[in-house]
């Protein structure tokens, strides 16, 4: 690749992967700018000294200049940054050599004069030096004159070492020489020759370059090899500094491989050649110096220096025959070097070189070396290296190597001086011999004469009584090498008679070890390993083995307790026999003999192989050891077995072949070995070779250890061999000296004999079963004494243990024998002897373990019986209600013993025997089980054994529950299991909840892949389902959020297959990610999961399954913690959000549940959730949300109260909320309706006004200030006016209504009624329309306490009217249409309140302006005519106000009116309808003319008429008014009737202006007054006008004026006034009684005497005198003068004139 592409290349990955950490490539580019421009500038002053340059050449300097500042400036900050390789620098040098790419000469010539600049850096000259030697390889001609100054400046730069960094510079300079010396070689060497010079010490680095020159370019440097070995010698006395002669040593060392190299591709060499010999001579004077001066330095560098440049020099030197043996003249010197500092490895390799070269060229080291030589190197082997010594395994290898080329020299004296090392008895002397023996012996080709061997095996027979285990074991291994080498007639006798002895004492050893010689076990283990190793070699190449040695083997696998060597024997033994069969197969054809070896017993042969192999591996594999054996010896053990051991015992290695003890399964490898044990005694059927096999297994029990595989195989086998026994009694007994040779205490025993009883029941049940109970008689056992023969007084046996064992026996039994036969024995005696024995006994655990295991093998008995057909355990419920009892018993808390675990393994076994357990007895067993296992507390992470009991025993639940769901596998046994596993699943203790759900997880799964979509789950069942488990997807326990996602995922499965509904991938897919969320440890991120998983979950639901749902979420809510009860209202808002508007049949339920949930919850997080969802169902179905709402009892609790400020919150919804309020108080003023859809049934469903007044009122008191609610306020307005008016009369009191919670039992506070709560709402709704002057005013008018009584009620609804008419403008005809609607209810009460306000209404125009006057009028004409006396009064009063309201329609409704208001005249006892009748009459008659009125004006004189003695003030007072009103109505047509009507009202009138009732005086009289002009006379009119006086003296001056003018122009309507005048003074009213006097007297002293005459003087007497008794004193004062004037009349006698007065 050329320089540009590798430049380009290079700013690539410059600019794509180092950009962050170095500059930009715009400030690179800058840089690079610069130095372009710069390139223009005149050099530095640095450069003047120098030869001018071309302008060319001026630019490119400065160009290189600039990057060779840029590349220090890199090198600086990369050393400030401290930031790996400097890019800036390697892109300068990349751009300097592309650029010699094109001129290549004249970059190199400005480098070489950057070289030249004074004062240059060294790291200036290092980067030059780099540049230039890449230039240098690059194709491409340079300048000679270049090349050169470069070759001289490089040169002299090379040889200046007074700088401290001087090396630097030297070694990158030589390299640059090295590099220019491919294409100018003789330029470069022409300048290092001429700096070598003889008897002249030069520069070390003038050697280096030459070393480096002559490495790189052989062929080209031989020319100058001789000249430079000469001139280099004659500087080895010069060289006195160390590291000069290290640099000559590399430097030879270099020269001699060059040479090597040259030697072998001579035939490539086109100069002058120089021959192997001629270098050798020319070089064996540099190797003397060396060896006698140099390695002698005390400088251990120098000395290693030197040592290494010897090998490649002595590999030129020692194949010249001339040189050789006086090379052998320094081997002392070489030895010495073992005493000093230097690496022994590095001497041993020159020795080793010479030693092998002098055997190759059969000239050996002189003799009197030799012991020198075997001495030190000898030491070398035996002696410990020191701890210097690096290389300590190669220099032991590099040693032997020249000990065997020593033997092949001098084989004799090497043995001599091996023996007489062997005599000075070290150890470590004899190892390092015997290890060099061997060496010897097993040397390679050419092999050791047979001489050598026979000298060396003597020098072994010397140490065979060493009994130190290094020694014996080094003996061994000379033994087993001699074998392989093929020398095994040498080992026959001494040999292996030797190897015999070491296995024994080995093994004697190691069987009769103490703990305390741990070391000494160790030491023989490493002898017998070895020992076996050497028996090995000896069996598979040794031919012709005495049979001594073959028994001594077969012996040893009989009798050893170390079975660790059996795998070897067993080979050897296989070998041997193998040898020995085919010796007998020569002979056998030769005599005619069978084909057979010596054995001891076959069946104890065969028995103890057998148990033996029951550990294949053990043993280095001696398995396959042994099954070989057997089959080779498959003739001499049992003939009648070999051709079938011929077939199986191959299968059996293969098996063992193909598995490792990693990978095989022991029992697997048992069952194939009975198998094996089985088919074999079928071949020996109808024989007693069993029973002798099965006494030779009995009589090998006590052999093994307790417990090991081979006795527990050993066990089994004796079972199976005793099941084929033909002999019942000899069985007997072999069974019966097993049951009391066993020791019960130990566990393995015990189980082991068990084992083989159940096995033998298998052929002999009922020898089985007579040995068992005959053992129970021969121990003497019985209820109350328990009595063991005293043989066993080595193994003592409790009772318990002893009936622990015989309960596990006879279910045992059970298990194993046959089906036919098991039926017959199950109930009795197997199963009454196993619950006897545990009744009789004190049931401690062991106990109890074995009755548990016992009933377990029973029932699993039965259960394998495949045509059980009826079958009806009778003892099933017994073992059942031991079994409850016994986990009852078990502490709660802790778990110590797997008891509770096996006794729901029992449990699980006998639910499935008939008679099956009923639903109750199921239920009552998970129940009992399930609390006796979640319970408990879970174990420490550090107690393994704990941990492995408490995970059984959570299976052991699993499976019971399992077994027992399976009877009743349906949604009823379904939500059964989970209702009792609901309390637990609620659990406040995390470890109870997770059990629980890792429980509940696994029956769902079992449920699911069971039944499927067989059997649909109920109605509302899933969604209780989920219910129970979806807050615990956000529970604190991680293994608990998991498992409940796992629940919910096989409940959603479950659903959706058996709904048919949807359920995609993408809905997985969403599942899978929530359960990777659930993993998390962060609590938003759990909970952000659980909603999805709602979101995902929430459309498989019907209505139904959603109620069934949020009711348990809102049950469990205060089951757990806050965050189980926020996972529950995550849930509840999330279905309530996507399923609301479907819910319109089932809001009710929701909110039953959610309603009752709220008193109790504490946390804001909880019920304000909640309380969103009550309000989102409100949001879709207001009016039934409204009607739960207000059935809830009152007083309002906090957690309602919460609910309404919830509302308050959005005002719009509040606003809705408020309008359903109304609409409830409302439509009890309506009729009722009959609903048409579910909505209607809960909008009309009764409600407690007092509760809707109690929300209404804590709204408008809550809600957003700002909103004045005026559009509101006249709905509200008529509402609360409806209300108050009904709280007046008997609708006041509550309806009693059905809520969904327990009410309050006790009264409600006094403050809390329907009218103080009303009026409260008036108040605030008032204050919220930001008026204070009209609230200042409704306070100051006592409005609100005028409305809280009956009697001043429909006061303060008309001053309440009075001010929203002035107050709310824009709203007026709104609350006139409501008003209207009110006076149309059929609740009178409201009718009432309504024409109350209706009044107000009247006197308003805003009725006319509307176009309401019509309908409203209508309304009162139906008021008036009503019963009620209220509601007729207000009526009339309305109509009245039309005159007020909109007096240009009085004339069109004139007729009405009129009618109406002399209707209410007719009815005198109905004084406040009269009184206002007659003020309505008053009202109009201002807006009629008189011919408006037409007949009615003389009814309406008449009634007034009658009025005016009536004894109501009101009546009276309103009478005297209307008189007054028809006075000024009254024009032409008229006025004479009216005229007559006065002088018919005249006395009343006068006498009435002193009317007790103040009011009534004041009308009268002014009444009066306004009809004085009806009588025609301008003086009556002109005494009217002058009241300025009192008024009792005023009425007295104008009755007698009236009484004159009247005596003068009417006498006799004078005398008629009198005669009415004394009626009245009969008046109930003393003023009228008083007054009637007074004028009686004026009268009668105005009267003419002709009408005196006419007086009936004794009856007025009488009658004034009457008036003397009268208890007023006034009246009687009044009455006395009167009489007197009548007196005076009587008396005086009669004037002439007819018109005197008195």
């Amino acid at each position: 690749m050329c320089i540009r592409q590798r430049t380009g290349l290079f700013l690539v990955v410059y600019f794509c992967s180092i950009q962050e950490r170095s500059p930009r490539k715009e400030e690179l580019e800058e840089e690079m700018t610069e130095a372009a421009i710069d390139s223009t500038e005149d050099p530095s002053e640095e450069t003047e000294d120098l030869e001018p340059l071309e302008p060319d050449d001026r630019g490119t300097f400065q160009q290189v200049m600039n990057l060779l500042n840029i590349m220090d400036s890199g090198s600086a900050k990369a050393d400030a940054a401290g930031t790996g390789p400097d890019m800036r620098k390697m892109l300068a040098s990349v751009i300097i050599t592309d650029k010699a790419t094109t001129e290549p000469s004249v970059v190199m010539n400005a480098l070489i004069r950057c070289l030249q600049v004074p004062e240059i850096s060294t790291q200036r000259k290092v980067n030059i030096y780099n540049i230039l030697q890449e230039i240098i390889q690059q194709e491409g001609e340079l300048e000679e004159q270049g090349v050169q100054r470069l070759v001289t400046i490089a040169s002299k730069e090379m040889r200046e070492t007074l700088e401290v960094d001087g090396d630097v510079k030297a070694e990158v300079a030589s390299d640059t020489l090295v590099a220019l010396s491919r294409n100018h070689f003789s330029m470069v060497m022409y300048e290092l020759q001429h700096h070598l010079k003889p008897l002249n010490l030069t520069d070390e680095f003038v050697i280096i370059t030459l070393a480096k020159l002559a490495n790189g370019n052989v062929f080209e440097f031989m020319p100058y090899m001789g000249i430079t070995l000469a001139t280099i010698f004659t500087m080895l006395r010069l060289a006195n500094e160390a590291k000069m002669r290290q640099v000559i040593c590399s430097a030879m060392e270099t020269f001699c491989e060059m040479m090597q190299f040259y030697l072998k591709h001579l035939e490539d060499s086109v100069y002058p050649v120089m021959t192997e010999d001629q270098f050798a001579m020319k070089l064996f004077p540099m190797y003397r110096y060396f060896v006698t001066v140099w390695l002698r330095s005390h400088n251990p560098e120098v000395k290693l220096g030197v040592i290494k440049s010897l090998k490649p020099m002595l590999n030129l030197l020692l194949p010249n025959d001339d040189l050789r043996e006086q090379l052998y003249d320094y081997i002392p010197l070489l030895l010495a070097e073992y005493q000093g500092g230097l690496e022994a490895l590095f001497v041993t390799q020159v020795l080793r070189q010479i030693l092998e070269m002098s055997v190759i060229t059969n000239t050996p080291v002189p003799q009197m070396q030799l012991h020198t030589i075997f001495t030190e190197l000898h030491i070398q082997v035996c002696a410990k290296a020191p701890a210097q010594q690096q290389y300590s395994s190669q220099n032991l290898t590099e040693t032997v190597h020249c000990f065997i080329a020593l033997a092949r020299s001098y084989p004799k004296e090497l043995m001599k001086f091996f023996l007489s090392q062997m005599e000075m008895s070290k150890e470590a002397i004899r190892l390092g011999t015997l290890t060099l023996i061997r060496a010897v012996v097993s040397a390679d080709e050419p092999r050791m004469n047979i001489r050598t061997i026979y000298l060396a095996i003597r020098v072994v027979k010397n140490t065979l009584s060493d009994t130190r285990f290094k020694v014996r074991m080094a003996i061994l291994r000379i033994i087993g090498q001699l074998a392989l080498s093929g020398y095994q007639d040498r080992i026959k006798g001494w040999g292996l008679k030797y190897v015999s002895m070491q296995l024994t004492l080995s093994t004697y050893k190691l069987t009769n070890h103490r703990e305390s010689f741990y070391q000494r076990d160790l030491e023989e283990k490493m002898v017998h390993k070895v020992t076996m190793d050497t028996v090995k070699i000896i069996t598979s190449s040794v031919s012709g083995m005495t049979n001594e040695f073959w028994v001594r083997l077969l012996c040893y696998i009989m009798e050893t307790d170390y079975t660790e060597a059996l795998t070897p024997i067993c080979i050897s033994l296989t070998n041997l026999a193998e040898r020995q069969l085919h010796t007998k197969d020569v002979e056998a054809s030769v005599a005619g003999k069978s084909r057979h070896v010596d054995l001891p017993a076959p069946q104890k042969l065969l028995a103890r192989l057998l148990v033996l192999m029951s550990s294949p591996y053990k043993g280095e594999g001696r398995g396959i050891a042994m099954l070989n054996l057997l089959r080779t010896l498959r003739q001499s053990i049992a003939p009648s077995m070999a051709d079938m051991w011929e077939l199986e015992i191959p299968l059996l290695v293969k098996y063992l072949g193909e598995h490792t003890e990693f990978t095989w399964n022991q029992k697997t490898w048992e069952d194939k070995l009975i198998q094996f044990l089985r088919n074999s005694l079928k071949k020996t059927r109808g024989s007693n070779w069993s029973l002798r096999l099965s006494k030779e297994l009995n009589n090998q029990i006590e052999s093994f250890d307790s417990p090991s595989l081979e006795k527990g195989f050993l066990y089994r086998a004796l079972g199976f061999t005793l099941a084929t026994g033909l002999e019942a009694d000899k069985v007997e007994v072999l069974l019966l000296d097993l049951l009391y040779k066993t020791d019960y205490g130990n566990d393995f025993d015990r189980e082991g004999v068990i084992l083989c009883f159940g096995l033998c029941a298998r052929g002999q049940v009922k020898t089985v079963l007579n040995v068992l109970h005959d053992f129970e008689e021969r121990i003497q056992e019985s209820e109350q004494s328990w009595q063991i023969g005293a043989w066993r007084k080595d193994h003592p046996w409790r009772r318990e243990t002893v009936k622990g064992a015989l309960m596990v026996m006879y279910s045992c039994v059970a298990l194993y024998c046959h089906p036919q036969m098991l039926l017959t024995h199950v109930d009795n005696p197997i199963t009454a002897k196993i619950i006897h024995h545990y009744s009789s006994s004190c049931q401690d655990i062991c106990l109890k373990m074995a009755f548990m295991k016992s009933v377990v093998q029973v029932t699993t008995a039965i259960k394998n019986i495949k045509d059980l057909e009826d079958f009806q355990f009778a003892q099933k419920m017994t073992l059942t209600g031991i079994i409850i009892a016994t986990i009852k018993a078990e502490p709660t808390d802790s778990l110590v013993s797997p008891v509770r675990t096996m006794a729901m393994e029992a449990l699980s076994h006998l639910s499935n025997l008939k008679p099956f357990y009923s639903t109750e007895e199921s239920n009552e067993l998970m129940d009992i089980s399930i609390h006796s296992v979640i319970s408990l507390q879970p174990p420490a992470e550090d107690n393994e054994s704990i941990q492995t009991l408490y995970a059984n025993a959570k299976h052991a639940l699993e499976q019971l529950m399992e077994g027992l769901m399976q009877r009743q596998l349906d949604p009823k046994g379904l939500q059964e299991m989970v209702h009792l596993l609901e309390k637990w699943i609620l659990s406040e203790k995390e470890a109870e909840r997770e059990k629980a759900m890792n429980l509940h997880l696994h029956l769902m799964q079992i449920y699911v892949q069971s039944i499927g979509v067989c059997i649909p789950l109920k109605l509302g069942q899933f969604g209780m389902l989920v219910g129970l488990i979806a807050p615990c997807t956000c529970d604190s326990h991680r293994r608990t959020r998991m498992a409940s996602m796992s629940v919910l995922a096989s409940l959603l499965d479950l659903h959706a297959s058996q709904t048919c509904s949807s359920w995609g991938p993408s809905k997985e897919l969403e599942l899978a990610k929530c359960k990777e969320d659930l993993q998390s440890l962060d609590v938003e991120k759990i909970f952000s999961a659980s909603s999805r998983i709602a979101k995902v979950a929430c459309m498989q639901f019907n209505c139904d399954e959603v109620v069934s749902l949020i009711q348990k979420l809102c049950d469990n809510i205060g089951a757990m913690d806050l965050q189980h009860d926020k996972a529950s209202v995550t849930w509840i808002g999330t279905f309530l959000q996507m399923r609301a508007k479907e819910l319109e049949d089932k809001v009710a339920e929701i909110l039953g549940a959610v309603l009752v949930q709220l008193p109790v919850v504490d946390h804001l997080e909880v019920r304000r959730p909640l309380i969103e969802g009550t309000l989102l169902l409100a949001h879709y179905h207001q009016e039934t949300v409204l009607t739960a709402l207000l059935r809830q009892p009152l007083p309002m609790e906090s957690h309602l109260t919460e609910v309404w400020l919830a509302v308050a919150e959005n005002v719009p919804f509040s606003r809705t909320m408020l309008h359903g309020l109304m609409g409830r108080l409302q439509a009890r003023f309506t009729p009722r309706a009959n609903p048409t859809s579910k909505a209607d049934i809960w909008r009309l469903a009764a409600v407690d006004p007092l509760m809707t007044l109690c929300a209404i009122h804590l709204l408008i008191q809550k809600m957003d200030v700002d909103d004045k609610l005026l559009d509101l306020f006249p709905d509200l307005v008529y509402t609360l006016l409806l209300q108050l008016s009904s709280s007046q009369g008997p609708e006041a009191a509550s309806p009693v209504l059905k809520t969904w919670r327990l009410v309050h039992t006790g009264t409600l506070p006094e403050e809390i009624n329907l009218h103080r709560i009303t009026i409260k709402c008036m108040q605030l709704l008032f204050r919220r329309l930001s008026s204070e002057q009209l609230v200042h005013s409704l306070e100051e008018q006592g409005v609100w306490a005028l409305l809280q009584s009956s009697s001043t009620f429909l006061q303060g609804v008309g001053l309440l009217a009075r001010g929203c008419l002035r107050s709310v403008e824009g709203y007026r005809q709104r609350l006139a249409e409501l008003v209207l609607r009110g006076m149309d209810s059929d609740v009178l009460s409201c009718r009432v309140s309504s024409t109350a306000f209706c009044v107000e209404f009247m006197s308003d125009p805003v009725l006319y302006q509307e176009k309401l006057l019509k309908p409203t009028v209508l309304m009162l004409e139906k008021g008036v005519d009503q019963e009620d006396e209220a509601l007729r009064v207000l009526s009339l009063r309305a109509l009245g106000n039309m005159a007020l309201g909109a007096p240009k329609k009085v004339r069109q409704y004139r007729k009405l009116l009129l009618e109406k208001c002399l209707d209410s005249l007719r009815e005198p006892v109905n004084s406040s309808v009269a009184s206002e009748g007659m003020e309505a009459l008053a009202k109009i008659l201002a807006e009629l003319r008189e011919g408006d009125l037409g007949s009615s004006f003389g009814i309406i004189c008449e009634q007034c008429r009658v009025f005016f003695d009536n004894e109501s003030e009101l009546l009276r007072l309103k009478a005297f008014i209307l008189f007054g009103k028809l006075a000024k109505v009254v024009r032409i047509s008229k006025k004479h009737f009216f005229k007559e009507e006065v002088k018919k009202a005249w006395i009343t009138l006068m006498l009435h202006c002193q009317d007790p009732c103040s009011d009534a005086a004041q009308a009268c009289m002014a009444t009066m007054f306004q009809c004085v002009h009806f009588w025609g006379w301008k003086a009556l009119e002109s005494s009217s006008g002058h009241r300025d006086s009192s008024e009792a003296d005023g009425m007295t001056v104008f009755q007698t004026t009236l009484c004159s003018i009247l005596t003068q122009k009417k006498p006799a309507v004078l005398y008629n006034f009198l005669l009415e005048t004394m009626t009245y003074i009969n008046s109930n009213l003393p003023r009228i009684r008083i007054s009637a006097c007074n004028l009686a007297g004026i009268i009668m002293k105005q009267m003419s005497a002709h009408h005196l005459r006419k007086l009936d003087f004794p009856a007025l007497r009488n009658s004034l005198q009457e008036l003397q008794l009268d208890s007023d004193p006034e009246v009687h004062r009044a009455a006395l003068e009167t009489l007197k004037i009548l007196d005076t009349c009587s008396q005086q006698p009669l004037l002439s004139s007819p018109g005197g007065f008195c």
